[in-house]
Formats: C-alpha cells, structure tokens, sequence
C-alpha cells in the first residue's frame, strides 16, 4: 500500500510503498478514507512531540474509514462499519491497523472529511474548556490563533456554551472565519492584544494555540480568577510562567493534553466525543476544512499547516 514516512528525527516526508498492516489482538483492520493533519504531525518529523513514535513512522493522528478485518476479539464493530479512530499516528495511508477501544462509530449524516476533522480539533476544544477550565455562560473567553485547527473550534463551543468570545487571528480573511464560527470580538494579530482584550473588559478564560508574545499579551489581559490553557505553541516558543504574577490576581495556569485522557480516562474523551456527534448531528457544529487533498499531496498538506496558510483543518484523502 502508498503511504508517508519519516524515515529518521527530521526527515522530510516522502511517500513510499510498505506491506498492508494486519490487525493484532484487540485492533480493526481499516481502509482509511481520510485523515485531518494536525501541527502535532509536524513536530512529531521533527521529534519535538511528546507521543513521537520511534522511526520509520507514519504520521496522520486521526482518521476516518470502513471496517475491513477484525482482530481477534473484536466485538464492538463489524465489517462495513463506517469509523473514526484517534490513532497517534499511522494515519497518511490507504490502510491502517488501529486499537478497537480507540475508534467511535461515525453516523451516516457525517462524511468521512468531517469525521477525520472531528475527534482532536473539538474533543480538545470541548474537554479543554468544559471539563478542565469549567467555562460559564456570560464569561469573556479569549482565543488566539482562532482560525486554526483547535482555535476556530474553541471559538464555536465556547459559543454554544454561553461565552462572549474574543478571537485573534492574523489577516482580514481568518478574522473573518472566525466571525463565522461565532467571535463577537476580533483582534488581528498585528494589534496590542492586551491593550484591546482590557478595552473590552478583560478575560476569564484564555485558550492560548500560539505561545510567545501571544501568551505573554493574554496572561497580562487576564481578570481576578482568570483561567489559561497553554493548548499549544504554533509560534515556536513554549511560554515560561512566571508564578508570582499568579498570585496578584489569583490566576490559574491548566494543563490539558487530550491524548493524555486516553491513557488514564478515556471515557472523558468518549463522553466528549458523544456530546459533539450530537451536537454536529443538530446542526449546531459546523467543522471548517479548507483543503481536501488526494494522499500524494500530503507533503503540500503538511506546508500548509507549517507556513499557516490553510484555515480550520486540512484532510487527506487517500
């Protein structure tokens, strides 16, 4: 079968032919029919990701397709079935063999793009600011990098969940997407954040994808009681938090990283996911993808993601 490889730490990305994997104990056998990249792919190539697996490795985190083999003990799902699987990586092929336990069932009315879009960019969303930040309605949460793969969907749940919601983007174009997505306030990324987040009142909970000089701008825009979630660091600098400047105004700095809840509490990440599905079922979620490409061009996917040039989520079809 084709599939992308990174052959050693920093390699660049090529795409190659290896046997068709079989499923072990516990796994399904599946014909992927896409997979949502994520940053997390890019610092996996270059060996920065906490969950990089050894290589030769293919990369793709998550992925949607049909049951076509099941491991031995598998009983959950049949052949035929149409599922998403948040596998780690494995995903950037025309076939995978993944752990049973990981995979949810995907309804009819959700293409398989969609299904490939889904599982990170919202379960991280949604577990980030309703399980671990307990966002309120009627409190400001603010959100950089909002047109991003995570960022645009914070914007939206945390609309649904009752916010006003500050969004900082870079351009006219992805400010715009955000406004789609449900911001009430935009700020472009050349503004003073800080200076514009306090005009409007401050905020209660940061949803930081950026890093930098972002998450410095947004630590000091924070109200008394404030929440922050360093989610991600897409400028390349991991923030270093200062703890005094905790205790001025009584913040609190949470950590979250999804995969991790799949080790120790998965049943957060399948409660999440139940409540998006339906949500996405009703109408009220609207996954962006703003490219769909065949799999040999996941190499131009992937530039996508690290020049910053594709909006919402970018999905591979093999």
């Amino acid at each position: 079968m084709r599939a992308i490889r990174i052959a050693a730490t920093g390699a660049a990305a090529e795409m190659v032919d290896i046997p068709k994997p079989r499923p072990g104990p516990g796994q399904i056998g599946l014909r992927i029919r896409a997979c949502g990249l994520n940053f997390a792919d890019l610092l996996m190539q270059k060996g920065t990701y906490q969950d990089t697996p050894p290589a030769p490795f293919t990369p793709g985190m998550e992925v949607a397709g049909t049951v076509e083999e099941l491991g031995e003990g598998v009983t959950r799902f049949a052949l035929g079935d149409r599922v998403a699987v948040y596998a780690g990586h494995g995903g950037l092929a025309e076939f995978g063999a993944f752990d049973a336990a990981r995979a949810v069932p995907v309804p009819d009315a959700m293409s398989f793009e969609h299904a490939a879009a889904f599982q990170i960019a919202y379960g991280t969303s949604h577990i980030a600011l309703d399980h671990r930040a307990r966002l309120q309605p009627g409190e400001t949460l603010l959100v950089t990098g909002a047109a991003g793969g995570v960022g645009l969907t914070a914007v939206e749940i945390g609309r649904l969940m009752g916010a006003r919601v500050i969004a900082q983007a870079r351009g006219t174009d992805k400010l715009a997407v955000a406004r789609a997505a449900g911001a009430d306030h935009l700020i472009d990324a050349g503004e003073d954040l800080r200076a514009r987040v306090l005009e409007l009142g401050g905020a209660d909970v940061v949803y930081d994808a950026v890093g930098g000089d972002a998450w410095k701008a947004a630590f000091r825009s924070c109200n008394p009681e404030a929440r922050l979630l360093p989610i991600g660091f897409a400028s390349g600098e991991v923030p270093q938090i200062p703890a005094n400047h905790l205790l001025v105004k009584n913040l609190t700095v949470i950590g979250f990283y999804i995969g991790g809840y799949l080790k120790f509490r998965p049943e957060v990440v399948r409660n999440s996911l139940g409540i998006l599905i339906g949500w996405y079922l009703e109408g009220r979620l609207k996954p962006h993808v703003s490219h769909v490409l065949p799999l040999e061009r996941a190499v131009e996917g992937l530039e996508l993601l690290r020049s910053r040039k594709s909006t919402g989520k970018v999905v591979i079809a093999p």
